[in-house]
């Protein structure tokens, strides 16, 4: 509204210039008047056309004017929005003043803990040249952990190979060993036994040693002679063996020849005869006075001949044996021993 009354004071303004060319015509010359007829005429022309101008220009302004009276209804509800969140503007306003309140304690705090922890991080940055140096000290261990690693698991796998190997062998000794254990508690049960049986024994043993040391011992062996030939002679004589290596009892005699029982026992003989003439070459065997025995063998031709026998008599103590060269006969004997005489207590009665 206000620039369309400006518009009009504008008009009425130019139509009053108008008018004051005009009377100021009058006082001058006709040449003058012609001259203003024109220029009033051209003055005319221009007012309408102003006035033409202006009268769009009022219809602009006058839609112009609807515009700006919507836009000014809208900025009233934008206002009356404008002044809602004004309002919450102003509610969020102390909100956040308080909360800037509480982030300014917290802010001193943070800057506090901003001081301890720039101080913290100077020490870790320290640290951390620390563990740099350190990183690369085992980075390069590493290289070589690796290396070993490497030839480690190498290792490892013939150790696998190896352990398999050896688990199977372990399940076999394992197998084993439990029925070596069965085994085991049977053998000692077998030896607690035996260990019972040993004692047993050893006490058996210690009895029969005690009546063995009470028993008499008797036990000779002899050779003839170093003298080579014995014989032969025309009556019986009774043979002496004179070269004595086992004599214990002292039941011999080899003075005299005789063995003479010291307990009444029974007794194991034997005699050896050797000789290698043609010719009788014969024992005979006495029991006290008595012939008990005669061996002997002939020979057409020189040649070596042996014979042997043996005897399991009984004798009571004083019973006496001795060996006899029949007439005729001969022996042989020297260094060798071929020919010899030996006996034994085989156990008293």
């Amino acid at each position: 509204m206000r620039v369309v009354l400006g518009l009009l004071l504008l008009l009425l303004g130019l139509c009053g210039s108008g008018a004051q060319g005009e009377g100021g015509g009058l006082d001058e010359g006709g040449a003058v008047e012609e001259s203003s007829e024109q220029t009033t005429k051209q003055t005319t022309c221009d007012i309408w056309v102003e006035m033409r101008a202006l009268r769009d220009m009022v219809v602009e302004l006058k839609v112009e004017l609807r515009n700006m009276e919507a836009r000014v209804k809208d900025s009233e509800s934008q206002v009356n929005e404008l002044k809602t969140e004004l309002i919450l503007t102003k509610v969020q306003v102390e909100l956040l003043q308080r909360e800037n309140s509480v982030q300014a304690t917290q802010l001193i705090s943070l800057e506090t803990r901003l001081t301890a922890t720039e101080s913290k991080t100077s020490d870790l940055e320290k640290q951390n040249a620390d563990l740099q140096t350190r990183l690369s000290t085992s980075e390069s261990e590493l290289l070589v952990s690796k290396s070993r690693i490497d030839q480690l698991e190498r290792e490892n796998g013939v150790q696998a190979t190896q352990l398999i190997s050896l688990e199977t062998r372990l399940t076999a000794t394992e197998s084993k060993t439990s029925d070596l254990e069965k085994q085991n508690a049977d053998l000692q049960t077998r030896l607690r036994t035996s260990e019972s049986e040993l004692l047993v024994s050893k006490s058996r043993i210690d009895q029969l040693e005690r009546e063995n040391e009470e028993k008499p011992k008797v036990a000779f062996y002899t050779a003839l002679t170093n003298s080579r030939n014995v014989g032969p002679y025309n009556t019986d004589m009774t043979l002496k063996y004179s070269k004595v290596f086992t004599n214990i009892g002292n039941a011999y005699n080899p003075a005299t020849g005789f063995f003479t029982a010291p307990v009444k026992g029974v007794y194991y003989l034997q005699f050896t005869a050797f000789g290698y003439h043609a010719g009788s070459m014969g024992i005979q065997v006495y029991k006290n006075n008595q012939r008990i025995m005669y061996n002997d063998i002939w020979q057409s031709s020189g040649g070596d001949k042996y014979f042997t026998n043996s005897l399991v008599l009984e004798l009571i103590a004083g019973d006496e044996i001795h060996l006899v060269l029949p007439s005729g006969n001969f022996l042989y004997d020297d260094k060798d021993n071929y020919s010899t005489f030996s006996g034994a207590l085989l156990f008293p009665l």
